[in-house]
């Protein structure tokens, strides 16, 4: 079991890449894998099982795992099935992401159910991705070990108006739930991430920011065009 401490104050850098990228490659999630232990950070958050092996060969940081699949609304779903939880603890996972909003899941539950699912079945810390605050409390009733805040802005009821890390989402959960809340969603800078801290964060988790080149440029361009 990953000992919570480990994350305190920490940097947890998200090495995905879109679809299309140029890095869209197990060889260059595991150098920004490489890069990101290199640079300090405390974790890495990555996406399927072909990459997480070939991160897991690099890298002696904790590996949060997760799968994608999507809802019948087409948004993303984080790690849809038991079976791929499974399959990323063979991979090397050491901690498992999944949806635990409230949306109801193809399979016809909720998050907070397939949360108790995955609880009853493997013996792994689980990080529960929430959207607003109340999917953040039933996680943490439901067993959750990490509380995060990826989601926010990316469900259906929670995607107008964010256009930045959601800070008031993170000082209600630490305010609320008895658990580590990790900060994730829209943060650019260091500035944001060690407001996520004073606020109550546990740690931070960084994606686009850092190992996204195609998304950052793209930021720099349209500055440079408005």
């Amino acid at each position: 079991m990953l000992e919570v401490h480990l994350l305190k104050r920490g940097l947890i850098v998200s090495c995905q890449a879109e679809e299309g990228s140029p890095f869209d490659d197990p060889i260059f999630i595991a150098a920004f894998a490489k890069a990101a232990e290199l640079g300090g950070a405390v974790a890495v958050r990555i996406r399927d099982v072909k990459n997480i092996k070939a991160v897991r060969k690099e890298v002696k940081l904790p590996i949060i795992g997760l799968t994608k699949g999507t809802y019948p609304s087409g948004y993303v779903l984080i790690t849809p099935r038991l079976k791929d939880v499974e399959e990323l603890i063979k991979a090397g996972t050491d901690i498992i992401a999944i949806d635990a909003t409230s949306r109801i899941r193809p399979n016809g539950i909720d998050g907070a159910t397939f949360l108790r699912e995955v609880k009853k079945r493997f013996d792994i810390p689980i990080i529960a991705d929430i959207s607003d605050l109340n999917e953040g409390i039933k996680a943490a009733e439901s067993g959750a070990d990490y509380i995060s805040t990826t989601l926010s802005g990316y469900t259906e009821y929670s995607a107008a108006g964010y256009d930045k890390p959601d800070l008031e989402l993170v000082k209600q959960l630490a305010a609320s739930v008895n658990l580590p809340v990790i900060a994730e969603g829209k943060f650019w800078t260091p500035e944001e991430a060690k407001t996520a801290i004073k606020l109550g964060a546990h740690a931070v988790c960084v994606g686009t920011a850092i190992t996204r080149p195609v998304e950052i440029v793209r930021r720099f361009v349209k500055a440079l065009q408005e």
